[in-house]
């Protein structure tokens, strides 16, 4: 199954659902919250239930003993001692463990400026008391309620706050998301609207816990969810999206409307820049460099803070995209327009950094590390596919002369390589040594776009001119570029007119690179190398348990072989999406690819299991086969 197609079609199904509840919640919003209670209930109803018809035998038991005076017969110990362990079973499979929010803790008396602020901010908003507060790596802030005994004994909340928000935001914008956060736990006059907003998630990391707890009665009990889960999530996603507002509002009350419109302006134009140009240096980086460097955030604050100043016309239009199917977060034209204030930055003032105080170094040390940590395996694994780049390009760049298919070739390198330098005077020779080369033209046209160049709108039309099977690649460059919120306005509509020109054509590519039932499928080429990143990138995966390797060969001039990866995925069907999503985002394969699991395209799984009989990745096993 393509995964274009697929996606748009579970867009499509989520888009239309949403719809019609809407409809319903609109038509009779009471009856409707009154549903989703029920549901909500029906919950907690299987498991109470559940253990009452445990108990029920040796309830029976006692009182015919204790009460009517039966005699007790020996096998009676039999069930009550299988009863007992069903019932000791089912209270330590519903014992799930949620881990405190990774990041780093502040301790009592520490960064007391931004405790302080944080104490004023939830009184204000009338949330609950907080377990602590988390200093995490993302440009981001969340509401964290881990649920006791699966909710049933209560939650703990804790608040988590990205430090890159904390550098980017100053005071009052940072002041307004907080307050928006405590809006999640529940505020005085929406508790049942909080209570429901954390329902949601309970269940999602209940099954979680559930299929990994290792007790008889967890697969049963996380089929149950697994079934209910996405059901309870349909019906409560108008009510978590209609939450979303509402804790807009709060923050509105506590923060003030401008505060916080500014916020959600700035961290957008943050997130864009942070996606399309910050991340992506540092992953570069690690092509070229087998260490990591010593600071990960500073350099990534300095890039967020030293952005130019936005168009916050241009910013709105980039937010104005088709929503996630799993983000219950409107988009920020609407959260604006609901504050009833115009979409303006703020005059920006001292960062909300400085509530840290002198625990700043301590807190940016720790993060680095826990990201370093993080990210480890994944910089060994770019670094080590690079070897063979950067072993070329020395060999090429110290050849006095190069034939034309070598101009072209260390020009691609030059790029991967020599990362700190322009590649665009590389580009303009090897183009001159070989002008037919789609190739160059297409990445000679995207960097001259990212600096502002219009000329590169006439080199991607070469690109796509020279080779036909170009017009997937620049669509897909010219819509990254449209994301990014510092592209110079002056191309914004060149740019755009260029996608929607070749979109249709970029359609008609894509159908034919798709991979479908009873298409024509080869073994797969990959050498040990390639075989062994691939296994070290599925390792990373821990719902991952087996794959399978096959690729179809696309039938167009100097197009790269597409790969099809059929998965084994241990985990809620609710969360399949979102991590085929980001596992295909990190694939390393040396062409295109098609990800998926079978579970809505059994024949085609059936046929890449046939080809490819022995599976590329076993988990546990540590390489691919």
């Amino acid at each position: 199954m393509d995964d274009r197609r697929a996606a748009e079609a579970a867009t499509a199904r989520h888009r239309a659902q949403v719809q019609r509840l809407e409809a319903l919640a609109a038509r009779s919003p009471r009856m409707y919250l009154a549903r989703v209670v029920l549901l909500a209930l029906l919950g907690y109803g299987f498991l109470i239930g559940l253990l009452l018809l445990l108990a029920a035998a040796p309830v029976a038991i006692a009182w015919r003993v204790m009460v009517q005076g039966v005699r007790f017969e020996p096998q009676l110990v039999i069930v009550l001692l299988l009863t007992g362990i069903s019932i000791a079973v089912l209270l330590r499979a519903m014992w799930v463990r949620f881990a405190v929010p990774d990041g780093y803790l502040l301790g009592p008396g520490e960064a007391p400026a931004l405790q302080a602020e944080v104490a004023r901010l939830r009184e204000a908003a009338g949330a609950p008391p907080l377990a602590g507060i988390v200093i995490d790596t993302q440009l981001n802030a969340a509401a964290a309620s881990l649920p006791r005994l699966l909710g049933l004994a209560g939650h703990r909340h804790y608040l988590v706050l990205g430090l890159p928000l904390l550098q980017l935001l100053d005071r009052d914008e940072a002041a307004a998301v907080i307050a928006h956060e405590f809006g999640h736990f529940g505020e005085q006059h929406g508790r049942l609207s909080g209570w429901l907003y954390r329902v949601r998630f309970t269940w999602y990391r209940a099954i979680e816990g559930l299929t990994t707890s290792g007790f008889l009665l967890s697969m049963p009990i996380a089929r149950f969810y697994m079934w209910y889960a996405p059901l309870f999530d349909a019906w409560s996603f108008v009510l978590a999206r209609a939450h979303e507002f509402r804790a807009d509002a709060i923050a509105a009350r506590v923060a003030g409307k401008a505060a916080m419109a500014s916020a959600l302006l700035r961290l957008e134009h943050g997130t864009g820049r942070l996606q399309s140009t910050l991340w992506p240096r540092v992953l570069a980086r690690a092509h070229v460099q087998s260490y990591m460097p010593a600071q990960l955030l500073a350099p990534l604050a300095d890039g967020l803070r030293a952005a130019p100043t936005p168009d916050t016309a241009r910013l709105l239009a980039i937010a104005d995209r088709e929503i996630d199917p799993f983000d219950t977060h409107p988009v920020l034209s609407r959260r604006i327009e609901a504050l009833e204030v115009p979409a303006v930055l703020r005059p920006h003032t001292d960062p909300a950094v400085v509530w840290l105080g002198d625990a700043l170094p301590s807190i940016e040390s720790t993060l680095d590390q826990q990201w370093r940590a993080q990210l480890q395996t994944d910089w060994n694994t770019r670094y080590s596919a690079g070897a063979n780049d950067r072993a070329r390009f020395r060999e090429l760049d110290a050849q006095p002369t190069r034939a034309p298919d070598e101009a072209v070739e260390h020009a691609r390198l030059f790029e991967t390589v020599e990362i700190d330098r322009d590649p665009l005077p590389v580009f303009a020779r090897a183009l001159d040594a070989k002008p037919d080369s789609a190739m160059l033209a297409f990445r000679y046209g995207v960097r001259l776009l990212q600096s502002g160049d219009a000329r590169g709108i006439a080199r991607l039309r070469d690109a796509v001119a020279r080779d036909a099977g170009a017009v997937g690649p620049v669509g897909e460059a010219l819509a990254a570029l449209l994301k990014d919120p510092d592209l110079d306005a002056g191309l914004v509509d060149a740019v755009t007119a260029l996608r929607d020109e070749l979109a249709p054509r970029a359609d008609d590519l894509r159908d034919r690179d798709a991979v479908f039932d009873g298409d024509a499928l080869q073994p797969h080429d990959l050498d040990a190398a390639a075989l062994g990143r691939l296994s070290a990138t599925l390792a990373g995966h821990e719902r991952i348990t087996r794959a399978w390797l096959v690729r179809k060969q696309v039938a167009m001039a100097e197009q790269p072989a597409h790969y099809v990866l059929l998965l084994d995925w241990r985990g809620s069907i609710a969360s399949e999406a979102a991590g085929l999503r980001a596992l295909s985002e990190g694939l390393q394969l040396p062409g295109s690819h098609t990800v998926f699991t079978g579970s809505e395209a059994a024949a085609l799984a059936k046929q890449v299991r046939h080809l490819g009989s022995t599976p590329v990745y076993v988990k546990g096993r540590g390489q691919a086969l």
